[in-house]
Order: C-alpha cells, then structure tokens, then sequence
C-alpha cells in the first residue's frame, strides 16, 4: 500500500469529490487516460497526486504501473480565506476562497 497527499489545493472539496468518485478502484494506466480529458481543474490536481502515488510506489517497491489500483481517493476540506468583493453603497459582499486536501492510497494488483 503506497500514500501520496497533496494539501492546500485551491478548488472547493466538493467539486474535487466528484473527479475522485470517477477513478476511484479503476487501474492507474485507466484512472490516468480518464482524468486527462475531464474538462474539471480539479481533474489536473488529482492526476498529480496519482502520479505521485505511482512514483512513490515504483522507487521503494519496484511496483510496474500497469498493477496499481487505485484503492481510495480522500478529499477533505482544506484552510478557507476570506475575500472580499466591493459592492454598491459601501458595502462588500464576502467570498469563500475554498482549498482541498487530496490523500490517494494504491495497492497492487493480486494475480
């Protein structure tokens, strides 16, 4: 089992959750061609972990990419930040600038 996180990732978890929810349990070789066509950001940011997770796992166990599985992809809420837009009569209006924590887990595929 090989773990790879990435932390403070802008886009809302929410958005992020339904990019995961596409290549969780598939192959890494599948997971990876799925995530380069999705039109989402946060398609970028999870194909990053994955590779990771993937390096990670062919530098300390000599795992081949074509038995990886992708067992789980957790995305947790990250640190938001306020932000403020400017609106009529002295007012503003508050906007939530919303991060992610991405945490994707592989194993290796049993023959």
């Amino acid at each position: 089992m090989v773990v790879a996180t990435a932390k403070r990732i802008p886009g809302s978890a929410q958005k992020a959750r339904l990019v995961a929810d596409l290549v969780r349990g598939e192959l890494v070789m599948d997971a990876m061609s799925k995530l380069r066509y999705l039109p989402q950001s946060a398609a970028n940011s999870i194909a990053k972990v994955i590779k990771s997770a993937s390096a990670n796992a062919e530098a300390k166990y000599g795992w081949s990419e074509d038995d990886m599985i992708v067992q789980s992809i957790l995305v947790d809420e990250g640190p938001s930040r306020m932000w403020r837009k400017f609106g009529a009569r002295g007012r503003f209006k508050p906007i939530k600038r919303r991060t992610s924590h991405i945490k994707v887990t592989l194993v290796q595929v049993d023959d």
